[in-house]
C-alpha cells in the first residue's frame, strides 16, 4: 500500500538540504579566520609589551601564512586518508586551542611558536573547503564557495569590529585574555559544524581511497591560481598587520579601530553583491579587471594622501576589492580540475599563495625598518594589485583539466 506524499514537505526538503551544508561551510569559514585575525586589533599592545620591531611584526603575520603554505600539502594527504570533513574538524580544533595558547606567550619566540601551530590548524582546513563544496553541492559550486568565503570574511570582520568595543573591555584590557576569548567561539563551532555536515552514505564516501595528494607543480594552473590568490591575500594581511603602527605614525592612533572596521566591514557589503552574483563568478574575468585596479588606486591613496578620512576610505576600498576578487579565485579550482585532482590542486595553489603572503609582508616590514618611511611598506602591495589584475583575468581563460582516467572533466 502506497501513501501519498505531502507536497509541502517535498517542496521544503530541497531548501533544507541546501541550507544545512551552506551553514556548515559558512561556520567553517568563520573558524578559519577568526583566531588568526584576533591579533591585528591588539597589535599595538603586543608590540609594546614584547618590544617588537616592524620586521618582527611582519614576521608575526607571516608565520601563520608560512604554515598555510607548508601544511597545505599535508592537509591534502589528510583529506586523502580520512576525508575532507574530518580533516576540516581536526584543523578547527588545532587552530582554536593554539589560538588561545598565544595568550600565554612569554616572549616573541613563544608567541611565534603558538602562531605557527595556529596557522598549521588553519592550513589543514583550507584544502578541505573547496573539496566539501564539490562533494556536498556539486551543482551549486559557486554558491557553496560564496558560503565558505563569506564565512571567512565574517570571521575576519568580527575581531576588528568587536574587540576594542566589547571583547577587550571584557578582558580588562589584556590582549592575552582577549585571544583566549576569541578562541572560545571558534571551538564551539566544531560540534555545530559536525551536526550540520551531510551524512556520508557509504564507508567509501566517508574515507575516499584517493592516492592523489601531492600537487602537480608542473601544471601551470597551479601557479596561476597560486600567484593570483597570493596577490589577493598579501595586501589584506599586510594592511591588517601594519595599519596600527601606520596610523600611529601619522599621529592618529585613534584611527586604528575605525579603519580596521572599514577594512573588514566593507567586506560585509561585498557579501550582498557576491550572493547576488554567485552564478556569474565562475571563470569570469570581470572581477579581476574591475577590482584589481580599484585595489591599486586605494593603495596609492593611502600612500599619497595619508589623512584620516582618506586612510579610512582607502581601507574600505581595499577590503571591498580583495573580497570581490577572493571569492572568484576560490571558485576556480573546482571547475578547472577533476574531482580526484581537486584536493591536491587546492593544496598546491595554497602553498604558492601563502609562500607569497609570508614573503611580501616581511619585505614590507623590512622596507619600513630600512628607510624609516612608513609608506614604503605599502609599495610592494601595489605590485600585488597589478599582478592580481593580469593573472586573475588570464587564469579564467583556461579550460578544465582532464580527469586521471583521461576523460574530459566539465566543471559546473
Amino acid at each position: 500500500m502506497q501513501f501519498a506524499r505531502n507536497p509541502a514537505i517535498s517542496a521544503a526538503r530541497p531548501s533544507v538540504s541546501l541550507i544545512k551544508p551552506l551553514a556548515a561551510l559558512w561556520l567553517a569559514g568563520v573558524a578559519m579566520r577568526m583566531t588568526i585575525l584576533a591579533i591585528p586589533p591588539v597589535m599595538p599592545l603586543v608590540h609594546s609589551e614584547l618590544h617588537m620591531s616592524e620586521t618582527q611584526v611582519g614576521l608575526l603575520v607571516g608565520l601563520p601564512l608560512l604554515m598555510f603554505a607548508l601544511a597545505a600539502i599535508p592537509g591534502s594527504l589528510l583529506i586523502a586518508r580520512v576525508g575532507a570533513t574530518l580533516a576540516v574538524i581536526s584543523g578547527m580544533v588545532i587552530a582554536a586551542l593554539a589560538g588561545a595558547a598565544r595568550g600565554a606567550a612569554l616572549d616573541v619566540w613563544t608567541l611565534y611558536a603558538a602562531a605557527i601551530v595556529t596557522g598549521f590548524g588553519v592550513a589543514i582546513m583550507q584544502p578541505g573547503l573547496p573539496t566539501l563544496a564539490r562533494e556536498w553541492l556539486p551543482r551549486r559550486i559557486g554558491l557553496a564557495t560564496v558560503a565558505y568565503t563569506s564565512g571567512m570574511m565574517m570571521g575576519a570582520t568580527f575581531p576588528p569590529l568587536l574587540t576594542n568595543a566589547y571583547v577587550l573591555p571584557l578582558a580588562a584590557g589584556s590582549w592575552r585574555l582577549n585571544l583566549v576569548l576569541w578562541a572560545v567561539p571558534a571551538l564551539l563551532i566544531v560540534p555545530i559544524f559536525r551536526l550540520l555536515s551531510p551524512q556520508q552514505r557509504s564507508r567509501a564516501a566517508a574515507k575516499p581511497a584517493n592516492p592523489l595528494w601531492w600537487p602537480d607543480f608542473k601544471n601551470p594552473v597551479v601557479w596561476l591560481l597560486g600567484l593570483t590568490f597570493g596577490s589577493n591575500n598579501s595586501p589584506y594581511f599586510a594592511i591588517s598587520a601594519f595599519l596600527g603602527d601606520y596610523v600611529a605614525g601619522q599621529g592618529r592612533p585613534d584611527l586604528l579601530g575605525p579603519t580596521l572596521a572599514w577594512l573588514n566591514g566593507s567586506q560585509i557589503v561585498s557579501l550582498v553583491v557576491l550572493f547576488a552574483l554567485a552564478g556569474r563568478l565562475q571563470r569570469r574575468a570581470w572581477p579581476f579587471l574591475i577590482f584589481g585596479p580599484i585595489l591599486l588606486a586605494a593603495l596609492l591613496m593611502m600612500i599619497l594622501v595619508p589623512t584620516g578620512l582618506v586612510i579610512m576610505g582607502a581601507a574600505a576600498l581595499i577590503g571591498f576589492a580583495t573580497a570581490m576578487t577572493f571569492t572568484p579565485v576560490m571558485t576556480l579550482p573546482p571547475v578547472l580540475c577533476s574531482p580526484a585532482d581537486l584536493p591536491r590542486t587546492a593544496a598546491g595553489m595554497l602553498t604558492v599563495a601563502y609562500t607569497c603572503a609570508i614573503i611580501i609582508p616581511t619585505i614590507c616590514g623590512a622596507l619600513w625598518d630600512l628607510t624609516g618611511r612608513p609608506w614604503t611598506a605599502f609599495a610592494p602591495l601595489c605590485l600585488c594589485a597589478a599582478t592580481l589584475t593580469v593573472l586573475g583575468a588570464a587564469v579564467t581563460r583556461y579550460r578544465p583539466a582532464q580527469d586521471v582516467s583521461g576523460e574530459t572533466f566539465v566543471g559546473r
